[in-house]
């Protein structure tokens, strides 16, 4: 017998079973209209697709935080028994990064400062709630083991990271105390999420070493290291022009590019990875797809700054290559998750 069509729930239905890794979807589509009107400073014809993809993010984070905001409204227990899960709460930061990522964007399009800190502020403060609240749940609980060990640990230090992105130009059109409050938030997010990052990824190349690796659905999860290795070069040269004291410049930018040539060679190695899993046909759809997205595109964004930074084309240049791959990825992704859509199977309990 053919199997059974899924049933595309209604709104309560999707809301009682809405993954917060969602959110993921804004946030690559966000890098991506970001870097693309980066590119379009070389390109001029990519400008009205940036454009279109930067408006086009703007609907979908507000379409997402409707049944997003309902379900702690009216399945709070559910939604706190996500956050108490050991894989799925790394997922939940999503949604401050999203706001986090759609005020980069504000500056970026048009310069929109008044838009911009709308959305940093309690961008910021929501991330740092959910640093505290995601970890804290398993460090005083006895349910995390290595099988649940994954990249995807990395997403409450990539939120910490991402603070400066757009924190950092946001300090020059702030005074007084709410100047001094944003600068001490984006320098404790930056060293919290870094050395957090380094913690965590001594543990991830633990399992790759030693245990079963992270096929299926958390496949995707292995781009997550491009994550932070693309923000924290943007954030830290964003939150030194910034600083009251005189940084030495060609110093963080040479530091930036080794942290960029382990990106570089993770690219690569996580293209191995994926190739492997897809062979295997152990690449399922998912909503984790959209884990190719954020990660890659904050590379692409470290890339086109380090390059101009130190003059090297090479870097910049990798960078445009990353980009098209990024703009592949995306374009199949939302195209994978729109069919989902239409036939309600994104929808379904673990999607």
């Amino acid at each position: 017998m053919p199997a059974a069509l899924p049933v595309r729930p209604g709104f309560s239905g999707i809301s009682r079973h809405f993954a917060p890794g969602w959110f993921a979807a804004v946030m690559g589509s966000g890098v991506l209209a970001i870097t693309t009107l980066a590119l379009a400073a070389r390109w001029p014809l990519l400008k009205p697709l940036a454009w279109g993809v930067h408006y086009f993010n703007l609907l979908l984070f507000f379409v997402l935080a409707v049944p997003w905001l309902y379900r702690w409204l009216a399945y709070r227990e559910l939604a706190l028994a996500t956050l108490r899960h050991p894989v799925q709460a790394s997922f939940y930061p999503t949604f401050s990064i999203a706001m986090l990522v759609i005020a980069a964007q504000f500056l970026a399009f048009g310069g929109q400062l008044d838009l911009a800190l709308l959305f940093w502020w309690p961008g910021m403060v929501l991330t740092f709630i959910f640093s505290f609240a995601v970890l804290y749940a398993m460090f005083s609980g006895q349910h995390v083991g290595l099988e649940h060990v994954t990249p995807a640990n990395f997403i409450p230090a990539v939120g910490l990271v991402v603070i400066p992105i757009a924190g950092g130009p946001l300090l020059g059109h702030l005074q007084g105390s709410a100047r001094d409050l944003a600068l001490l938030a984006n320098v404790i997010g930056l060293g919290a999420g870094s050395l957090m990052y380094l913690g965590l990824l001594a543990l991830t190349l633990q399992r790759k070493y030693l245990a079963k690796p992270a096929f299926g659905v958390l496949t995707p999860t292995v781009w997550t290291h491009l994550g932070p290795i693309g923000a924290i070069p943007v954030s830290l040269l964003n939150l030194a022009e910034q600083m009251p004291l005189v940084l030495p410049g060609g110093a963080l930018v040479f530091a930036s590019l080794l942290l960029w040539g382990f990106g570089a060679w993770w690219v690569v190695m996580a293209a191995l990875l994926t190739a492997a899993a897809w062979r295997r046909r152990l690449l399922p759809f998912a909503l984790s797809w959209w884990g190719f997205t954020f990660p890659l595109g904050a590379f692409v964004a470290a890339s086109f700054r380090l390059g101009r930074a130190s003059g090297l084309a090479g870097v910049e240049l990798f960078g445009i290559a990353c980009w098209g791959l990024l703009f592949a990825i995306w374009l199949l992704t939302l195209s994978r998750t729109a069919r989902g859509i239409a036939s309600g199977s994104v929808f379904q309990p673990h999607s």
